[in-house]
């Protein structure tokens, strides 16, 4: 019983951040950047503390954006009238959110910008050799684009139905990168196994069609693949 509790207590979350998606511009825009920031960060090379500052920064702006949108919600369903009480609120939540996106393009100077010199080639070629961190921006980039997808179609949660499939996409791009990174044909197959049997589950519970399980499966291959060819 508490564990149905907890995962229904997740899942309102994830609700929550899928209608910020959907019906907030500025938070689409802000998960556009964020997979743009993620994909930048394989042409530098980051301490592992520079990328958890890099996280939480990004982690703020999309935070304050959603609790903007909660605030104005909640004052719409409170009153339809103008009230300056109302009108203070709204305008301090935003400049909470003006605040948190300032603070990111101060980050984003001192993490990236200082770092562009004639010697970026050789962070280039320090990040071809870095499969694994490949592996994991690849599979964030991925989640980010299929939970953006989901929000366009307005169809399912991130975790369930809606096109496309979010197990599908991200199991073929874990399969993927897994070849990629292993080189061996038993461990690839073995992989790619693991892709279609999480797929499959997903039809045989109906929670997605078939379609849009193949279209998941062939967007996180694909985005995999690009990547990989890039960087590696």
């Amino acid at each position: 019983m508490r564990i149905r509790k907890m995962i229904d207590s997740f899942n309102c979350a994830v609700e929550g951040i899928l209608y910020s998606i959907k019906t907030q511009k500025n938070m689409k825009i802000h998960f556009v950047i964020a997979a743009i920031i993620l994909f930048v960060t394989l042409f530098f090379d980051l301490t592992k503390y520079e990328v958890i500052i890099l996280f939480l920064t990004i982690s703020l702006v999309v935070i304050t954006e959603m609790i903007n949108t909660a605030i104005e919600k909640t004052i719409d369903l409170i009153t339809d009238d103008y009230h300056e009480f109302a009108k203070i609120a709204k305008n301090v939540a935003a400049g909470a959110v003006l605040i948190s996106s300032l603070n990111a393009i101060v980050v984003a100077y001192f993490l990236f910008f200082r770092k562009i010199n004639p010697y970026a080639l050789r962070v280039l070629e320090y990040v071809k050799q870095v499969p694994t961190h490949i592996s994991f921006i690849t599979l964030i980039i991925v989640v980010i684009i299929t939970i953006i997808l989901k929000a366009q179609f307005k169809e399912g949660t991130a975790f369930r139905g809606g096109m496309p499939s979010g197990h599908a996409s991200v199991s073929f791009s874990l399969a993927t990168s897994i070849a990629f990174v292993s080189g061996d044909a038993f461990i690839t197959t073995m992989a790619v196994l693991m892709a279609l049997l999480v797929s499959q589950s997903r039809i045989e519970t109906k929670i997605h069609s078939l379609l849009e399980v193949i279209v998941g499966g062939i967007l996180g291959i694909l985005i995999t693949i690009i990547l990989f060819r890039l960087f590696s």
